[in-house]
């Protein structure tokens, strides 16, 4: 999807549409960019960049609290739009997905006339925007898809396999962030292509294990198949705060009102959690988690909070002034499958 977050509030409040648009906190309380319009991507504003620096580069920045009840909404109803063309379809968030259309409901040969129907499809019924990547393996699609947003359709058919990845820098590699980037870049290799020719125990020397991998990517190689329902590993929730937190009641209050939003959101996934943890962060940014393990697996509310609640009396929390709290669900169960394996 294209801007998601953004995308959504421009199309519900008609007065944003134009407007360079920040979903995210405010930027006099440590707020971050959640999502940026591209009206507001053209002064520079990012995703995860604080809110503060984003209204230095934009002044006239419009900046909204995120609506996740509604961003899951659409989620979901893009997501049996997918799922009416191929039971195939693999989330990766609320705004992106793989698809493999190999089979699909429209009987169409062409994977790139699918993509056309899907996104047409869902502009019709979202009013919103996509951007699809077509190509024979999840790498190529992946960055086929950011290709030409927004509203882009970049298809790469196998024979252009070549052609497409000498185009590609090193940061195009799966894996490859900002810090691999500046050491493969001091080791002289800048491209993809240059991946494949360094000496394997010279590409081992500067990324270790990741070597193999960026060089079988570099070949447009990508193994791995289209899974759908991957299972959920943990479900969690956190939150910094505009002031640091001193008063022990109100942690307690905030801890037990995530770990029973926590305990919901396992119940709607129709999930079950078999540990408890939690995060806190102190004033000086030192971070610790605790974390309690009980059978059997649980999404009772009440039992999260009560085990939340003690975690939190085994920090120094009534000492320490914090500035962030969370709460995670670990050990996953799916309900269906019971306690029995």
């Amino acid at each position: 999807m294209d801007a998601f977050y953004a995308s959504i509030e421009q199309r519900d409040n008609p007065a944003l549409k134009g407007q360079p648009v920040a979903v995210g906190g405010r930027p006099e309380t440590r707020g971050v960019v959640a999502a940026a319009s591209y009206e507001a991507r053209e002064f520079g504003v990012r995703s995860a960049m604080p809110m503060s620096r984003a209204v230095r580069l934009c002044p006239k920045l419009v900046i909204v609290r995120p609506d996740f009840r509604t961003y899951r909404a659409v989620s979901e109803q893009i997501q049996e739009i997918m799922l009416a063309c191929t039971p195939l379809v693999e989330p990766l968030s609320l705004d992106e997905a793989y698809l493999d259309v190999t089979e699909n409901a429209w009987a169409e040969p062409l994977a790139s006339v699918v993509a056309k129907k899907l996104k047409d499809r869902i502009r019709e019924e979202t009013g919103l925007t996509a951007s699809a990547g077509v190509a024979p393996n999840k790498f190529l699609a992946k960055i086929a898809s950011g290709w030409r947003k927004p509203d882009g359709l970049t298809v790469i058919a196998p024979e252009r396999v070549e052609s497409f990845l000498q185009k590609l820098p090193v940061e195009a590699l799966w894996g490859v962030g900002p810090v691999t980037a500046k050491k493969l870049h001091a080791a002289g290799i800048k491209r993809l292509v240059d991946v494949r020719t360094v000496e394997p125990e010279r590409l081992h020397e500067v990324v270790g294990s990741l070597a193999d991998w960026l060089q079988q990517l570099a070949r447009g190689e990508d193994p791995r198949e289209v899974t759908p329902d991957r299972p959920t590993k943990s479900v969690s929730e956190e939150s910094t705060y505009a002031e640091d937190l001193v008063d022990l009641d109100v942690m307690r209050g905030e801890i037990e009102a995530m770990a029973r939003r926590v305990a919901g959101d396992l119940q709607r996934k129709q999930l079950t959690a078999r540990t408890v943890t939690i995060k806190v962060r102190y004033a000086d940014f030192t971070t610790v988690t605790r974390s309690h393990t009980a059978q059997p697996a649980t999404d009772d509310a009440s039992q999260f909070a009560a085990r939340a609640l003690a975690l939190l009396g085994r920090t120094e929390a009534a000492s320490r002034s914090v500035r962030l709290l969370g709460v995670g669900a670990h050990g996953i169960v799916e309900e269906k499958q019971g306690e029995g394996g």
